[in-house]
């Protein structure tokens, strides 16, 4: 069958729903999960360092182009994922479930070559251990004193009962948080579904509140900003012409601030916001219900970072409203420099005009005398003529005929003259 032309990318899109699938899973298990934050660099050398790994053990390199590996190394299951802003390391082994109760099961990480752990490429954002056990082995009691510490205890039943799930999100000794989740009769793929959805929310909780200190950072310029803007109100209100250039200068300076610190800052909220959003998902997910009298882990996350969630945003809000402020501000101060630039061009233009008629007036005059001269100097050329022709048998003296000849020769000029301008005015 002959098919249309595909696209280049149709294939990567249609396989980006299968991206970083859940694997089937059953306990008991040990779990650690790390989240190493970094620049483009060195998210790149992790996958240098993924590949370092897999050359130790004699595995196949990773494609150059994935940004997805799990691979399984005998004592333990790896699984390399790239994001945006960071990388996760997960570790898996099996555990034995005996003696849980009375000491703290293994972890995961010690099954990883600990050189090779301590040179990931990055800073660690996020540790957590995670122990899936079964339900039927291990009660709630035991949790608390062997892993969890009681005065921050947080449980819940999940997957719609199925299981349970404890944290105290407290940082331990070691460096990691810590989470026990009893199976119960969830099946193997749920169980990994849930597993990722867990992991995932603590990861997103931790990228989510990077954007907190950004907003601590921003609110104090925001607060100087805002004190500058309601300064040069006041002073755009009561100021003279001469000042203006100098608050001119000052709201430019504020506003290329403002618009620094707006485009400084807006990619780290935007990216909060849109982690905030990801954790009510993965909440909704775990389909958790109350256990105990306990707080549930979304009560404990909507109570804890609703503060967090508020502050970015505020912060958002207060960036918007300052630049629209400076904008509007800009109008006025640019709208009231230029209604005084009309008035000094309609003053300069009435100068003109008066300049304009001064000059008509010096020319009118100028005219007049142009021509009693010229008149002057034809009456005189009459004058000649008339001396000439008195001896031909003119009848009257040159004198007599110059007298007579003056308003002729002057109505002439001046009529020859007005012609003149009207044809230069009309043309």
């Amino acid at each position: 069958m002959a098919h249309p032309q595909a696209h280049p990318q149709r294939v990567a899109l249609h396989n980006e729903i299968h991206a970083r699938p859940p694997e089937a899973m059953a306990a008991p298990l040990a779990i650690s999960h790390m989240v190493m934050v970094g620049d483009a660099g060195q998210r790149e050398a992790s996958r240098a360092h993924m590949a370092a790994l897999l050359r130790d053990h004699h595995l196949p390199q990773p494609d150059a182009q994935s940004t997805h590996i799990r691979m399984d190394l005998g004592a333990f299951r790896i699984r390399w994922e790239l994001h945006t802003e960071f990388v996760t390391w997960t570790f898996t082994r099996q555990v034995e479930a005996d003696g849980f109760g009375e000491r703290e099961p293994p972890t995961a990480v010690d099954a990883v070559p600990q050189d090779w752990l301590a040179g990931l490429p990055g800073q660690s954002l996020a540790a957590l251990h995670l122990w899936v056990l079964p339900t039927q082995v291990f009660g709630s009691g035991s949790l608390v004193k062997h892993v969890l510490r009681e005065d921050t205890l947080v449980g819940s039943t999940v997957a719609d009962g199925l299981g349970e799930v404890y944290t105290d999100f407290a940082i331990h000794a070691d460096g990691f948080s810590r989470m026990v989740l009893l199976a119960g009769s969830v099946t193997p793929r749920r169980l990994g579904r849930l597993v990722q959805q867990l992991l995932e929310i603590d990861t997103y909780r931790m990228a989510a509140l990077l954007g907190l200190p950004a907003a601590r950072d921003a609110s104090a310029v925001l607060g100087y900003a805002e004190r500058e803007l309601a300064e040069l109100a006041e002073s755009i209100r009561v100021a003279g012409r001469h000042e203006e250039p100098q608050l001119l200068d000052r709201l430019t300076k504020l506003a290329g601030q403002v618009e620094g610190q707006y485009a400084a800052t807006h990619s780290r909220f935007s990216a909060s916001a849109a982690y905030f959003e990801l954790i009510d998902r993965r909440v909704d997910d775990i389909a958790e219900s109350r256990l105990g009298g306990l707080q549930t882990l979304g009560e404990f996350i909507q109570r804890r970072l609703s503060p967090a969630r508020a502050t970015c945003a505020w912060s958002v809000r207060r960036q918007d409203a300052l630049s629209q402020r400076v904008s509007r501000i800009s109008n006025l101060l640019r709208t009231r420099v230029e209604i005084e630039q009309q008035q000094s061009s309609q003053a300069l233009l009435a100068a003109m005009n008066d300049r304009q008629g001064l000059q008509l007036k010096m020319q009118a005059t100028v005219e007049g005398l142009s021509v009693a001269a010229i008149t002057y100097y034809i009456v005189g050329l009459v004058s000649y003529l008339a001396k000439g022709a008195q001896a031909l048998g003119w009848p009257f003296s040159p004198e007599a005929t110059a007298a007579w000849a003056i308003p002729l020769v002057a109505g002439g000029v001046w009529f020859s003259l007005r012609r003149l301008h009207a044809r230069v005015l009309h043309a």
